[in-house]
């Protein structure tokens, strides 16, 4: 399988080729490392909510960013 993201421009890719279980939609897959693509380069590109950051630290999982909204995007519009 590829793995990409929502809106993938011809070389964005986080994974290409890789053995992986079958993913349904709706299914989430959890990417431990980003590198670039960590919320610092997030951007609303074609009006897409910036996803939600969590933080793994010793086996424990927390929020540390809610996902945006539509609303959170337009908020500031005049």
């Amino acid at each position: 399988m590829d793995v990409v993201g929502p809106v993938c421009e011809t070389a964005d890719a986080f994974a290409r080729d890789r053995e992986l279980e079958s993913v349904e939609p709706g299914e989430l897959l959890a990417i431990r490392d980003t590198g670039a693509y960590g919320f610092v380069m997030a951007s609303t590109y074609n009006m897409r909510p910036r996803p939600a950051e969590v933080m793994v630290e010793d086996g424990q999982v927390r929020l540390i960013r809610r996902r945006e909204t539509f609303e959170d995007l337009v908020a500031t519009e005049v």
